[in-house]
């Protein structure tokens, strides 16, 4: 996944802030542990990359979380993704085998997510702060929803164009933009900004050809952009047997002894929802487990 990475910039004396990754590894690896169906892929890929690019432009600190949580109504069910300042994100999805027929030969990313339903973003701060914003889906295709998200919420004008190719094979391309018009733009200059990106091919029809991120921006500040910090982003869950040992002790001492009576196997196996990692407790860990929750 050494080839993931975002790229923050600015252009026209900052009054506009840009970012753009490549989240090719990010994705396939979203892809093989939720074994998703292509749509899905896409779906869930674009959450996870939007996630990013919020969490890059909002976050402050390292610590900081960020939470992306779509409940469109359609056949994919929920799609949960977070994503902290570290540029680490971690996604699950309700169905992760969700179909929709193709529209216009394209993956029908918002005939799985579904369009009659809400997206939260809830910014977990530190210090027990989390604020979230939530509105109304208007088209299920994610980069849209995020867009109108950021312009409703955050009061901040902006562009978000996040794209996935994905082949039966499991080949997956993904990357994408964010771009911010800040106050004192004039109106000929936003209409410029807004041509180029509608523009603009694709984000995966560029990405397929070789272009980097930085190249991207290129495509959208020909007249040129200022180059910020370059972070590496991957895949990451936090989970771990000690993780889940704890979240065991806290279900009281009842449920602790309910788990290990009904359970047929000589373990007690705990499955992540976000990475699928399975940890297996043997009956003598459970029973240990048992005591630390007396």
């Amino acid at each position: 996944m050494d080839r993931d990475y975002l790229v923050r910039a600015t252009a026209l004396d900052e009054r506009v802030r840009a970012f753009a990754l490549n989240a090719t590894g990010i994705v396939s690896e979203l892809r093989r542990r939720h074994d998703t169906s292509p749509v899905v892929t896409a779906a869930l890929g674009r959450t996870a990359m939007g996630a990013l690019l919020i969490a890059a432009a909002t976050l402050k600190e390292e610590e900081q979380l960020l939470t992306v949580d779509v409940k469109g109504g359609g056949p994919a069910g929920r799609i949960i993704v977070t994503a902290n300042g570290r540029g680490e994100v971690r996604g699950l999805v309700g169905n992760p085998h969700a179909h929709a027929e193709s529209a216009n030969e394209k993956l029908n990313v918002a005939g799985v997510v579904g369009s009659t339903g809400f997206l939260s973003v809830t910014k977990h701060l530190g210090m027990k702060d989390s604020y979230q914003g939530t509105v109304e889906l208007i088209s299920g295709e994610i980069g849209e929803d995020l867009t109108y998200y950021l312009a409703q919420s955050e009061q901040t004008p902006s562009a978000v164009g996040v794209g996935v190719f994905t082949q039966q094979d499991a080949t997956v391309v993904a990357g994408g933009y964010m771009i911010q018009l800040l106050p004192g733009l004039s109106e000929k200059e936003i209409a410029a900004i807004e041509e180029r990106i509608a523009a603009l091919p694709h984000p995966t029809k560029l990405l397929r050809e070789g272009a980097t991120p930085e190249q991207i921006l290129e495509r959208i500040f020909p007249e040129g952009y200022t180059l910020g910090d370059s972070q590496p982003i991957r895949f990451h869950c936090p989970c771990s047997r000690e993780r889940f040992e704890s979240a065991i002790v806290s279900l009281g001492q009842d449920e602790v002894r309910r788990l290990i009576e009904e359970e047929e196997e000589p373990y007690t196996e705990v499955v992540c929802h976000f990475c699928n990692e399975s940890y297996r407790y043997s009956t003598d860990e459970m029973e240990a487990i048992l005591e630390a929750a007396r």
